[in-house]
């Protein structure tokens, strides 16, 4: 025989192999497993050269050997392999059903103890983890409690064993890991590929790295709008295309694209909202859809900074109050005095009537300086103020008689006598009647369901209400003021007699009256700075944009509704309307208008928000399917950060000088858990367990 005989494969089909190429046979078995036997039994043969004797086919035979050769030890080997249950991993984990139930009921434990430490912001370990330590940390601490009370638990956490005990530093990071994970996944499941917005802001952590927030704007599948927390990036870089790439690689990890991106909301930093280079701008050129609005309730920040900067008199008002609030709380020793003092006067307004009394009532108040980035806290700051003018004023008091330097006592007399004048009351008063206004607006724009139609509403609801405190408010302002002058005994002003300032009458400057400067200087002037600087901040409502998507308001019965400029607000979305789109919507919203208008579940729906909900509630998404994209884009825009401040609260709660050295990964993955506790909470444990399990292989199975 000249050549290889097919017929071997079936006398040793366990091993043999051909080789076309080579024109050899070789011996598969021996070829992975063989041990270095030399050329025993023609082993090297067989391995590297390839047998081609073909009229010597006893030497197959020979290759084989007895039971104990080689060649055996590499089948048996082989064969192990081929076995399941011969697998190493699980020869490895082999259990019996009963120590899998140990095993789940040990691991559920330590998921329930990690989930609460989440749920609550706790840190997990201790200073001194040992045995012998009386404090292990809240993790270990928790963990025996829940053993200490179940009698189970506590039975297979003292029998198991030393080296799966699910207790180290990175099991728990790994579980965290996997709850993160889970609930991160569930928010991508609700979005369910559809459109999104994306709010970005960045600040620094307690131990100065800049942290990026990323939160997601969608509307979900029952027509709520949603804005949930993605993620947390460090990044050492804060330009435009560093964030950019950023951002990109976050949605590569949870499978988002930027394609689906149909709004950006940022704050008014040049590196987020640049014309050229900016973050916005780049989005931008990939994607026309992705529209930019500046953070509604920033720029509502920055109108107020504006007018306490621009007008001389509320600028030195506003500085005032922050001395006092230096000066009064600059111990604990005065502030203990303010409290004191407020306190007896609660008492005494409470005798007089003047305070009723109850649970939540009259709690102790403080002095907080005002912030230029907090939104609300100037309007918090004055309140407190009129609320506690008299006690302020007893502790400046005190300060003149006690206090330790002739600078402290200077400083006390001067800011005495500049807030128990005239003056200071007006102003006091008038920017607590301005701040009121827009206080409401900047809580009504920190609401996560807020939408971009009803933001511009409320706006210009502002306006209008400033419009009629300038036209209609200074009698019962300036009444407001002389009632809060006689209750604290400071000198009213005759409205007829000469204006003098500081103390003398003006020289260069024609005279005017005290009732001109009030009424004309400060009041006019500051409301109408504040209308001015509404208009120029706000100019988004009088886009083509906004104006198209104000017809979607079912307020009214509709009566905003126009058919064209619905279907222009389609054209400035290329990529959701195809031009048989617009032409399908035309008749749709025909259709819908009389459909809507003729229903008594939609005639009294206040904004988009609620007609989105009764649209999904009602199945008419499905009937006017392009008119109900019109409605999801209009809610995807967004309004404001206030979603993403708030993530950087829960961070300094979270990352705290304690926990200074969180890495990144493992604050993010706390962060997420923490943030979105509604969504962690809907997940159960068995979830996190088996995403746990699939990480890595493990030493016990499930």
């Amino acid at each position: 025989m000249r050549r290889f005989n097919p017929d071997w494969f079936i006398d040793y089909k366990n091993w043999l192999e051909y080789s076309i190429e080579k024109d050899a046979v070789f011996c598969l078995c021996c070829y992975l497993f063989r041990q270095d036997v030399g050329k025993q039994a023609g082993g090297d043969t067989f391995v590297r050269t390839g047998f081609k004797l073909w009229h010597k086919k006893e030497k197959l035979q020979t290759h084989v050997g007895g039971v104990n050769s080689a060649h055996h030890q590499a089948l048996k080997k082989c064969e192990d392999l081929m076995k399941p249950n011969q697998h190493i991993n699980n020869v490895f984990v082999k259990q019996t059903k009963e120590e899998k139930i140990k095993y789940r009921i040990q691991l559920n434990a330590t998921v329930d103890c990690i989930r609460f430490l989440l749920r609550q912001g706790l840190a997990f370990r201790g200073h001194d983890e040992s045995p012998d330590s009386s404090d292990k940390g809240n993790f270990l601490e928790l963990l025996q409690f829940l053993a200490d009370h179940n009698e189970s638990i506590n039975e297979v956490i003292q029998n198991c064993p030393k080296n799966n005990k699910l207790t180290h530093p990175n099991i728990q990071k790994d579980i965290v890991n996997a709850a993160a994970c889970e609930t991160t996944n569930a928010i991508i499941k609700d979005l369910d590929n559809g459109f999104f917005s994306v709010l970005v802001d960045e600040s620094r952590d307690t131990s100065i790295k800049e942290q990026m927030a990323v939160v997601l704007r969608y509307v979900d599948k029952k027509g709520n709008v949603t804005e949930r927390f993605l993620g947390i990036v460090h990044v050492t870089d804060t330009t435009a295309l560093s964030l950019k790439v950023a951002i990109e690689s976050l949605f590569s990890k949870h499978g988002l694209s930027l394609s689906r991106l149909r709004g950006q909301g940022y704050d008014g930093a040049s590196n987020m909202q640049g014309e050229f280079n900016g973050l916005k701008a780049l989005i931008l050129r990939e994607n026309k859809s992705a529209y930019y609005v500046h953070c509604f309730a920033h720029q509502l920040q920055l109108t107020l900074v504006a007018v306490a900067k621009n007008h001389n008199v509320i600028a030195e008002f506003f500085c005032l109050i922050a001395k006092l609030i230096n000066i009064v709380g600059g111990s604990c020793k005065r502030r203990d005095a303010l409290r004191d003092a407020q306190f007896v006067e609660i008492e005494k307004a409470l005798d007089m009537g003047e305070l009723q009394s109850g649970q939540g009532l009259n709690q102790e108040t403080n002095l907080k300086r005002a912030g230029d980035t907090r939104w609300g806290s100037h309007y918090g700051t004055i309140i407190n103020l009129i609320l506690m003018f008299s006690a302020a004023v007893e502790v400046l008091e005190i300060i003149l008689v006690d206090g330790t330097s002739y600078e402290q006592k200077g400083d006390a007399r001067s800011t005495l006598k500049l807030i128990i004048s005239f003056e200071f009351a007006f102003a006091l008063h008038l920017m607590k009647s301005i701040l009121g206004v827009t206080n409401e607006l900047s809580i009504a724009l920190q609401k996560k369901n807020q939408n971009i139609v009803n933001a511009i509403t409320l706006v210009n609801m502002s306006k209008k209400r400033l419009q009629m405190m300038r036209d209609n408010g200074w009698e019962s302002l300036l009444a407001e003021v002389l009632l809060f002058c006689d209750k604290h005994d400071i000198p009213i002003l005759n409205m007829d007699e000469i204006f003098v300032v500081g103390g003398r009458l003006r020289r260069q400057t024609p005279q005017i009256t005290n009732l001109h400067h009030f009424r004309v200087e400060l009041f006019y002037t500051v409301i109408d700075m504040q209308l001015q600087e509404l208009n120029n901040r706000f100019s988004e409502a009088n886009t083509e944009l906004l104006l198209c998507m104000a017809c979607l308001n079912p307020s009214n019965s509709f009566c905003a509704f126009d058919k064209q400029k619905l279907i222009r607000l389609a054209e400035l979305y290329p990529y959701d309307f195809s031009e048989s789109d617009l032409m399908a919507l035309d008749i749709q919203l025909q259709n819908y208008i009389v459909d809507l208008q003729s229903n008594d579940m939609f005639i009294e729906l206040n904004g988009i928000d609620e007609l989105a909900r009764k649209m999904v509630e009602t199945e008419k998404d499905v009937t006017y399917p392009l008119v109900y994209l019109l409605v999801k884009l209009v809610l995807t825009l967004p309004v404001a950060t206030a979603t993403v401040e708030r993530s950087f609260s829960a961070m300094k709660y979270i990352k705290n000088q304690l926990r200074n050295r969180m890495g990144d990964q493992w604050m993010n993955d706390c962060l997420v858990t923490y943030i979105e506790s509604d969504v962690f909470d809907s997940i159960d444990n068995e979830a996190i367990m088996q995403r746990y399990q699939a990480m890595k292989t493990r030493r016990r199975i499930l």
